[in-house]
């Protein structure tokens, strides 16, 4: 029986996702053994799933040798980022990778990746393209001295950041002066506001689009989403489908966005898994067992067949390892 086993890296906190996996590969009736990669013991993550990996940093200059190898010892069929700062390095060596095993990376082009880490190459091709995000200010419109060009609030986040750390909304002049001398490089833009919604988008190794599932973002906590509800939004699926035919992503992906009485202005897109991403798999909107699928030979359609409105909230949970670092149960 051939086997389709996951090396998922920087697995961290992300249990929901290899008990997703798991649950995936139960229905179909296939064999897959979950490799979960970590630079840390303590990675909760890591004790739920079939094996875990001690990796090296990703800085690391043995990071990429040390997949390989992971890949062709565990017989790895594919290969799962889960944070941003894996991207860049998977999607530049993506190809030595795939011709050094027989694993397949979920990475979108170097390109995509590049626009999508850089919030000003995203605004410039968002812009270029016809696709709105709120209107950013360079450092010339910003200065004190003009105070007639601005019109409170914006809002201001890091060019680079991640897991929306350094973000806030900006009210006043002094506190805009506060925030740029703490954070250096830093986006400012107008203020959004409307309703948030993250979108989890499914796309096979052709950048075909299989799923479009908005949920509209009710509490979130550290940029990770708490309590969410699908919603089939036409008018949201219809827009998201107009972007992927600029970008071209590969496997899941998340995208953030306002629907404001102007329309809907992006955020932000995360070209990997996000956090909340197990609310739209247990829709229905399963790019878990989408993934197995392609792996398999399958051939995928575009669908909508997941539950409209119905709304998720998640909660904290722990583990006990003993001192040798094994789970107790």
């Amino acid at each position: 029986m051939k086997e389709y086993n996951l090396l998922i890296l920087c697995v961290g906190r992300r249990v929901e996702l290899v008990q997703r996996f798991r649950s995936a590969a139960q229905r179909l009736n296939i064999k897959s053994k979950i490799v979960g990669g970590d630079s840390s013991e303590l990675a909760p993550a890591l004790y739920f799933t079939d094996k875990k990996v001690k990796m090296p940093p990703i800085e690391d200059p043995s990071y990429i040798n040390t997949i390989i190898d992971v890949c062709n010892r565990e017989n790895i069929a594919l290969i799962i980022p889960t944070i941003d700062t894996d991207l860049p390095v998977l999607a530049e060596n993506k190809e030595y990778i795939e011709s050094k095993t027989h694993a397949k990376v979920m990475i979108s082009e170097k390109s995509v990746i590049e626009i999508c880490k850089d919030k000003a190459l995203t605004q410039k091709y968002f812009e270029e393209h016809g696709l709105k995000m709120a209107k950013m200010y360079c450092d010339e419109e910003i200065k004190l001295t003009n105070r007639l060009d601005i019109h409170f609030p914006l809002f201001a986040k890091p060019r680079t950041g991640s897991s929306s750390i350094n973000t806030m909304r900006i009210d006043t002049y002094e506190e805009l002066a506060a925030y740029k001398t703490l954070v250096c490089d830093a986006i400012i833009s107008d203020f959004s506001d409307g309703e948030e919604f993250t979108v989890d988008v499914f796309l096979d190794f052709e950048s075909n689009v299989i799923t479009i599932a908005p949920r509209l973002r009710i509490a979130a906590r550290g940029g990770e989403i708490m309590k969410a509800k699908i919603v089939k939004d036409r008018e949201i699926i219809n827009d998201i489908k107009r972007l992927l035919t600029k970008l071209k992503f590969i496997g899941h992906i998340t995208i953030q966005l306002f629907k404001t009485r102007h329309g809907i202005e992006y955020f932000e897109i995360n070209p990997r898994y996000g956090g909340g991403a197990p609310m739209g798999i247990d829709c229905g909107a399963d790019s878990c067992e989408n993934l197995f699928r392609l792996l398999m030979g399958e051939k995928l359609e575009y669908n909508e067949n997941y539950k409209d409105n119905i709304y998720f909230v998640r909660f904290d949970n722990s583990i006990c390892l003993d001192e040798n670092m094994e789970l107790v149960k």
